[in-house]
């Protein structure tokens, strides 16, 4: 409504009306983000638990049916002399706690998985209370650092533990790997791909005081935290074994074709992959294509189910490993749980030729560059995964049987 009073004075009534939404405060921003179809997510979710039950039924299988039966049987005290002329996981009694070759790699490479995991796991499930929100970008990445770079604390302890249970000696050397393995490829790779991206003079480049402020933290609270965990892990009790190490080694007889490493990689690799290549779809996406990722829900319940599949499959293979009186399960189990990783690098050239139009030299060397970081990661952390989980159940086969 207008209305004129006088020549000079003018006089503008206007009325306001609110209308209540029926967005929830928590889905504001479902209107920006490209990724809104949840139907795509919940089928992810639905393939990733038929993928899990089946691995559970195999385990079942294995557990309740094969398990019970050799036990029962190796257990029977009239029955022997029959069973020392068997074969299978329980003539390895002896041998299959041996440490293994290369105690400071496979110790520092669990640390280092531990720290991944610890971070993961807060990160995801803080992002998925909606404590990250995509209105602030890089809040994602600079949470995830602050806390990699803490839960150093926890990388120490756990590889202390475990370097001192393979009878590990050089502590101190094993510390400083450990606090610099894994982090020492993350900064190199970077430093040196922020090398090309200087010379582009990108907007893009990390600042020379934002690389020394990494660097800083690194030095400055990874490494005392590694040290100060890896002090009080390795004053722990080492964990303990049901069963004795004989003095001398016994002979791995002649392996199946099928119990080959390449191919046991490959086959491990499969189901974990197929219970998420389609979040990974996306995470790509966000990360590539500049949208909106904000579905951390379905992220944590892929990442639950990545750990429940990445660890069935590594009890079935090591297994079928300690089956053919193969005792050498430490680094196996370590690095054919990691085999989904080399599917996430097949994943990322069809994505690189499939969807994105990089022609350049230098932005295709960024691509597979943090990629080859991406892939190293998700190797170290599934391998962790399925190390724990091969450890604990050959702690458990082996304690449920009675050795004289």
């Amino acid at each position: 409504m207008l209305s004129i009073a006088g020549p000079t004075e003018i006089l503008f009534t206007y009325e306001v009306e609110w209308h209540q939404s029926d967005i929830r405060w928590a889905s504001r921003w479902d209107i920006y983000l490209t990724m809104s179809d949840v139907q795509i997510h919940w089928f992810s979710i639905i393939n990733s638990v038929v993928v899990v039950i089946f691995l559970s039924g195999i385990l079942t299988m294995i557990m309740v049916r094969t398990l019970r039966k050799d036990i029962a049987k190796y257990n029977r005290e009239d029955d022997l002399e029959e069973t020392l002329e068997e074969t299978g996981w329980k003539l390895v009694h002896g041998d299959v706690f041996r440490p293994p070759k290369h105690t400071k790699l496979l110790s520092s490479l669990i640390g280092a998985g531990v720290q991944i995991f610890s971070m993961a796991v807060i990160t995801i499930f803080f992002a998925m209370l909606g404590m990250l929100s995509p209105a602030s970008r890089g809040a994602l990445m600079t949470a995830a650092i602050f806390l990699f770079v803490f839960m150093g604390v926890f990388a120490g302890f756990f590889s202390a533990r475990l370097y001192k249970t393979m009878k590990g000696l050089q502590w101190k050397k094993s510390a400083i790997q450990t606090a610099t393995l894994y982090p020492g490829i993350l900064f190199g790779t970077t430093f040196l791909l922020n090398f090309f991206i200087w010379g582009k003079h990108s907007s893009g480049a990390l600042p020379f005081t934002t690389m020394l402020a990494l660097l800083c933290m690194w030095f400055g609270i990874s490494t005392p935290l590694v040290f100060l965990g890896y002090y009080f892990g390795y004053r722990k009790q080492p964990y303990q074994h049901p069963v004795r190490t004989n003095q001398i080694p016994r002979q791995v007889p002649e392996q199946q074709w099928y119990m080959n490493h390449w191919i046991g990689v490959l086959m491990s690799g499969i189901l974990p992959f197929g219970a998420m290549f389609i979040e990974l779809f996306f995470i790509f996406s966000a990360i590539w294509e500049n949208q909106f990722y904000y579905l951390f829900g379905f992220l944590f319940l892929v990442f639950i189910i990545l750990v429940i599949s990445v660890s069935q499959i590594s009890i079935v293979m090591s297994y079928f490993q300690l089956c053919g009186e193969d005792y050498h399960w430490w680094w196996r189990s370590f690095i054919v749980s990691g085999g989904s990783a080399i599917y996430v690098l097949a994943y990322s050239v069809f994505y690189f030729y499939t969807k994105l139009e990089i022609t350049e030299f230098i932005p295709t060397l960024l691509y597979f560059g943090y990629t080859f970081l991406m892939v190293v990661t998700f190797w170290i952390l599934t391998g962790t995964i399925g190390f724990y989980a091969a450890y604990f159940f050959i702690r458990k086969i082996y304690g449920a049987i009675k050795i004289d």
